[in-house]
């Protein structure tokens, strides 16, 4: 995905960033412009981001935390309102986000999703909208084109999908 993602255009350079230890390649982040549909007709521009990931070994120790981080100062610095994400409120919460609805916007897969999050970067940007997000496009780069997504797969080890903790799905 992040190999097809980069090309889209709605990627966004700035806040995407990897995170090196002594050297090696620990952590990444990617960035993407999205928007809320609002059920006044506007479109409002925001961002989402990920998959955020740290290699195993690095899990829990506070790496995707500072990445996260980091990266949102980044997009605040680019004048960004708000970030929308999927994911556990266990690890997104710890850096302000809350679950969307209670600001007035809703997943368009499952309005009710308690795991459908996001962070206002300018303060009370979200006030008065009400709204649907859906994912942007690029995150369906696998079902969009299943044949070259299979070909760029193959040229990796194999690998056994694990669920491991904090992860939703």
């Amino acid at each position: 995905m992040l190999h097809c993602y980069r090309k889209d255009p709605a990627f966004v350079s700035e806040p995407d960033f990897v995170m090196e230890l002594d050297g090696e390649l620990i952590g990444q982040v990617i960035y993407v412009r999205s928007e809320i549909d609002c059920d006044d007709g506007r479109k409002v521009p925001i961002m989402t981001f990920g998959p955020i990931g740290i290699a195993q070994k690095y899990k829990r120790q506070g790496y995707g935390k500072h990445l996260l981080d980091y990266s949102m100062e980044k997009a605040k610095e680019m004048g960004v309102g708000a970030l929308a994400i999927t994911g556990n409120i266990l690890f997104y919460g710890k850096s302000g986000f809350v679950p969307a609805k209670t600001k007035g916007i809703r997943y368009a897969d499952d309005p009710e999703a308690d795991y459908f999050l996001i962070k206002e970067l300018m303060p009370d940007f979200l006030g008065g909208i009400s709204g649907t997000y859906k994912d942007p496009e690029g995150y369906f780069v696998c079902e969009k084109y299943p044949d070259a997504f299979e070909k760029y797969e193959a040229t990796f080890p194999k690998k056994e999908k694990l669920k491991l903790p904090g992860q939703l799905f």
